[in-house]
């Protein structure tokens, strides 16, 4: 028997019926329970024996608009993947078929078992808001039985939950994908008895399609998260490693972590090996830093937790967690994950918000992989931190050392009746190693010593005082240069150090004989500048011997130098002959000469002055690599 939704068939014809010929017509069936058209044997009421046959089936029949629907619905499904669209669409072609007043997709959450509203038309925003338990209410009914609901006056459903006063009939079908429920459609309608048997067939049918497509977009939607996550990441990694400043950067982790974790409470806290326990570093409520005291116990408390663990901690409700230490009422939930350098807890990052089950466990994973990079970034900056405080400590230790060294170095002698002295000492560090000194030796004589001890900076001072100690403990005893420096050399020995000696020339000047006595261990070869008329003829001493310190038996040789007025006798360090430009070129003993030469100065501090203006000039810029020393005698 036909029902309402059989096309009409009109069988005419214009000669008798004859049993040679038969028709078949197939009733279109969209509704049937077991598939989509309905291939089961046509009803025998519909075959007719006509001879000849003519048949009229009218073009426009109960079932094309479905027809035109499930084309639109299939369009609408393959033609996007986001999800928005895709259920702003469906509610659209829902509407052409089926007639309701309030239309939704609530998606099932499996952590929490609850359903939420993803989409809705005809709800009020506190509606939609709500959370449904699944086997609650119509919609809750239909997930939990896998099954369509069809109520048709709300009224009389003891399990309906009223969300709207002027609703009387629902139907909820649920979203079924790979044998797995992920939601439910839910259409609502003032009428009783709005919606039929023919249309909750309908949709089902939809659902069917319609719950494949969300897993899809769904799917696509967690690719596109993924990938624009691993993005975000990989950018704030290459930014956040760049800064070595401890609070810009937990500053700037906060800023960047907003990008792909959303939260109204962040802190940062640090494991403290004095106070033994997480001391809260960086804290931010809802935008704003805030300065909290109360740090965190190992093993007490989520944060404690985490770090004891050592992987995170997720707390959908904060209130059902017994470890959870209230300290904000407004809190939640909360996930704490602990930052890991080198098998070691250095800290745990926190992050809280307002609403309950806000986190889960996507938030969890990439908070673990950024966990990582921040870990080391922090760890960083820590060791930066104390670098840079070990290295102010040393710069306030160097530059003490600094002016001790300076306050060590003797001043010039005042002018003898027969010689004049001018010296400058010029370190390439804060301290040097060049050394220097004027020791009277009996009346009208003065020992002159100048060193360069091996190695730069502190520890060539460190043994340039030790050097200069013992030749002043020797220059009591009035010994001739050589002899000197083979007693000098003798006690440096007792004292060894490796990798530890100095050069030293050492000379005696006689006053009233103007005359001047000196030996040579391993330093620069002096120079004698004797002006005869407006001519100045140069002579280098070729004094030579062994560096002190290097060997246990050492013998040195001794000149002895007659001088007249206006000679000039030139000590010093390497550091003067090797200073270089930018070029690579050495300034050379060569230039010191010129330099005295062609300034031909009427005093030792003249002289000295010309040569270090030279000096400087010639470096143009370049950093000095070693100690600069100098000492003029010059004859009156």
């Amino acid at each position: 028997m036909a029902n309402e939704t059989s096309p009409r068939v009109e069988i005419s014809t214009e000669a008798q019926p004859s049993a040679a010929s038969e028709v078949h017509v197939s009733r279109p069936d969209f509704f049937g329970p077991e598939m989509e058209g309905d291939y089961r044997p046509v009803d025998a009421r519909l075959t007719a024996t006509v001879e000849p046959p003519r048949v009229t089936i009218p073009q426009e029949s109960a079932a094309l608009p479905h027809v035109d629907f499930l084309l639109r619905l299939a369009d609408a499904l393959n033609s996007t993947l986001d999800l928005q669209t895709l259920m702003t669409r469906l509610s659209d072609l829902v509407r052409a078929v089926v007639q309701y007043r309030i239309f939704a997709i609530l998606l099932l959450n499996e952590r929490s078992q609850d359903l939420w509203m993803r989409f809705q038309i005809g709800h009020s925003p506190e509606v939609e808001r709500t959370r449904v338990k699944k086997g609650a209410g119509i919609v809750g009914r239909a997930v939990q039985t896998r099954r369509a609901v069809l109520v048709n006056d709300v009224r009389e459903d003891a399990g309906y939950i009223n969300a709207n006063e002027e609703v009387r009939s629902e139907l909820a079908v649920p979203l079924i994908s790979k044998n797995r429920v992920i939601g439910v459609i839910d259409v609502e309608s003032e009428e009783v008895g709005a919606f039929t048997t023919d249309q909750q067939r309908l949709l089902e049918l939809v659902a069917s399609r319609v719950a494949v497509s969300i897993e899809n977009a769904r799917l696509y939607t967690r690719v596109s998260r993924q990938a624009q996550t691993l993005a975000v990441l990989n950018d704030i990694s290459r930014e956040i490693t760049s800064i070595l400043d401890l609070d810009d950067l937990l500053e700037r982790i906060g800023t960047l972590l907003k990008r792909v974790v959303d939260f109204q409470m962040f802190t940062i806290l640090l494991w403290s090996d004095r106070t033994q326990q997480f001391e809260h570093r960086f804290s931010t409520r809802y935008g704003e830093r805030v300065r909290r005291e109360r740090g965190a116990v190992y093993g007490v408390g989520l944060i404690g937790s985490a770090a004891q663990m050592r992987e995170p901690v997720l707390a959908p409700d904060v209130r059902k967690d017994p470890r959870y230490i209230s300290v904000n009422s407004e809190v939640r939930s909360e996930l704490a994950v602990p930052l890991l350098y080198k098998g070691r807890v250095i800290g745990v990052l926190d992050v809280e918000h307002t609403r309950l089950n806000y986190y889960n466990e996507e938030h969890q994973r990439t908070l673990t992989t950024l966990a990582g990079q921040i870990a080391i970034a922090i760890s960083n900056a820590r060791l930066y931190e104390r670098i840079f405080e070990e290295e102010q400590r040393m710069e306030r230790d160097l530059q003490m050392a600094r002016d001790v060294q300076m306050r060590l170095l003797p001043p010039t002698p005042q002018p003898m009746p027969h010689a004049e002295f001018a010296t400058r000492f010029l370190p390439a560090r804060s301290i040097g190693g060049d050394v220097y000194d004027f020791i009277p030796y009996g009346p009208g004589r003065v020992a002159i010593a100048i060193g360069d001890v091996s190695g730069k900076a502190a520890p060539a001072a460190l043994y340039a005082a030790l050097v200069m100690g013992i030749l002043r403990l020797l220059a009591a005893r009035h010994l001739p240069p050589a002899e000197m420096l083979k007693a000098l050399n003798a006690q440096l020995q007792e004292r060894r150090l490796d990798s530890q000696y100095v050069t030293m020339l050492f000379a005696v000047w006689d006053d009233t004989t103007r005359t001047l006595q000196v030996a040579n261990a391993g330093s620069v070869q002096p120079m004698l500048l004797m002006h005869s008329g407006e001519e100045t003829e140069v002579q280098t001493v070729k004094a030579e011997g062994f560096p002190l310190g290097l060997f246990p038996v050492a013998e040195y040789e001794e000149f002895s130098i007659s001088t007249q007025a206006g000679d000039m006798l030139v000590f010093f360090s390497d550091g003067m002959v090797d200073a270089e430009n930018r070029r690579g070129e050495m300034f050379g003993s060569d230039r010191v000469c010129q330099v005295l030469q062609a300034a031909a100065p009427e005093s030792a501090e003249g002289a000295v002055g010309a040569v270090f203006d030279a000096v400087t000039a010639f470096q143009d810029g370049t950093e000095r690599f070693d100690d600069e020393t100098l000492v003029i005698l010059r004859v009156l």
